[in-house]
C-alpha cells in the first residue's frame, strides 16, 4: 500500500466482515450503526479515562443484547465506532498482519460485546496476539 486507506475502506471492511458474520449473529447485529472515524473524540477518552488515543481502536456504544429490554428500549441505535488512525499505528506497529484483517478483528470484538461478551470471553474464542 502506499497510501492509507481512507475511512470509506475501513468502512467497507467492516460493513464486509458484518456481512460475514454467520447466522443468527449477522440478523442481531443489523440494528447496530458501524461508524468509522480518524481518531476518538476527546470527549469519549475522558470518558473512558485513556490519555493516549491510540489506545483506543474501537469502541461498542450501546445496551449489549444480554441486558436490552423490550419494555424500555434504547432511545438511540447502538454503534460500533472503528477509529482509523490507532488501527493504522497498531498495524504498522505489528508488522506481522494484513491491515483488513486487524480491521476485521477490532470490528468482531466490538460486535461480541454487542451481543454479550466479556473481553475475557471474547479472547477465549478469538484470540489475537498482544491483544
Amino acid at each position: 500500500m502506499t497510501r492509507d486507506p481512507d475511512l470509506s475502506y475501513f468502512e467497507r471492511v467492516a460493513l464486509a466482515t458484518v456481512a460475514g458474520f454467520p447466522e443468527p449473529f449477522r440478523r442481531m447485529a443489523r440494528a447496530v450503526v458501524v461508524q468509522v472515524m480518524d481518531w476518538p473524540p476527546p470527549d469519549m477518552l475522558a470518558d473512558l479515562d485513556i490519555d493516549d488515543p491510540l489506545e483506543l481502536t474501537g469502541l461498542y456504544d450501546g445496551t449489549p443484547l444480554t441486558e436490552a429490554s423490550a419494555t424500555f428500549p434504547a432511545l438511540a441505535p447502538d454503534v460500533v465506532w472503528l477509529f482509523r488512525e490507532p488501527i493504522l499505528d497498531e498495524w504498522r506497529m505489528r508488522g506481522d498482519v494484513r491491515l483488513d484483517d486487524l480491521i476485521a478483528h477490532v470490528t468482531i470484538h466490538e460486535f461480541a460485546h454487542h451481543f454479550g461478551w466479556s473481553d475475557a470471553e471474547i479472547a477465549r474464542i478469538a484470540p489475537w496476539v498482544d491483544d
